[in-house]
């Protein structure tokens, strides 16, 4: 009975060892082997004809794209300004304005992910920095001339709307980016002013110029900055108008829909956004 006992327990052993010295070798095959590791795949963007650029901040062309990652090769510059003028945040491409827009030293994190995608209250914010440059990089209101003309050839931004949840405001160069300001003679409307350098008046860059810390920048204000409804501002009141119009005191409106190119008043200079 004892020898059964024994030969039972030795039997137990081997089965023991043969299962350890199994599972031993199967895990050393499986390390040697080793199994592909799960790869991160890029997103890139769609706009142009040439070029990509991936969120890991690397630009090229279509043809260069890894088929299996959708990334670019990790050569040439990370977060490249090519053609970007990094003052103002413009560039000439669309491409390389993401790539530098994607700097940690351009774009804070912290600040983009605040920001609404789209004015109306309900609109989310953005989910990372690659969806904030990707969309703001595309044209807008502020690059574009009379609806069908950009301003400059680096019509490609992406600094930081002024109107952001963040309270960040925009580089004043930035926005006037290819502008020329000019201050008007006493009386004379914006578009006068314009026509006189041989330029046009931009109607929607008035919006930039209607605010007293940059009206302050080009003009004296003597008399304060002060909140009016015009359609002749922003604007200085001459030094010799009469007293209740308050002579050498700034003016912007509080109501957009009032900023006019023709807008004029005979004892006021504007100032005018020309282009």
């Amino acid at each position: 009975m004892s020898k059964s006992k024994s030969r039972l327990s030795l039997s137990w052993v081997f089965l023991l060892e043969l299962l350890f010295q199994s599972s031993w070798t199967i895990a050393v095959t499986r390390k040697e082997i080793g199994f592909p590791e799960e790869r991160r795949i890029c997103r890139t963007t769609v706009q142009g004809r040439y070029l990509l650029s991936d969120d890991n901040g690397y630009v090229c062309d279509a043809l260069s794209l890894d088929p299996q990652s959708r990334c670019c090769p990790e050569r040439g510059d990370k977060f490249s300004c090519h053609g970007c003028n990094v003052l103002s945040q413009c560039c000439n491409s669309y491409e390389f304005c993401v790539s530098c827009c994607l700097h940690p030293a351009e774009t804070q994190k912290e600040q983009v992910l605040k920001l609404k995608i789209a004015k109306p209250s309900t609109s989310g914010t953005y989910l990372n920095v690659f969806d904030f440059c990707a969309g703001r990089c595309r044209h807008n209101s502020e690059s574009v001339v009379h609806e069908n003309a950009y301003v400059s050839d680096f019509h490609h931004c992406f600094s930081l709307p002024s109107n952001s949840s963040g309270s960040i405001v925009t580089s004043v160069k930035a926005r006037l980016n290819g502008i020329n300001v000019v201050i008007g003679r006493q009386g004379d409307s914006c578009d006068s002013v314009c026509k006189l350098n041989g330029q046009s008046c931009v109607l929607n860059k008035l919006l930039v110029l209607n605010q007293c810390d940059i009206i302050q920048k080009y003009l004296s204000c003597k008399g304060a900055c002060l909140a009016s409804v015009g359609a002749d501002q922003p604007a200085e009141v001459v030094d010799d108008a009469p007293k209740h119009l308050n002579p050498g005191a700034c003016l912007y409106t509080q109501t957009q829909s009032m900023l006019s190119c023709n807008g004029s008043h005979p004892h006021t200079r504007r100032l005018c956004p020309c282009a």
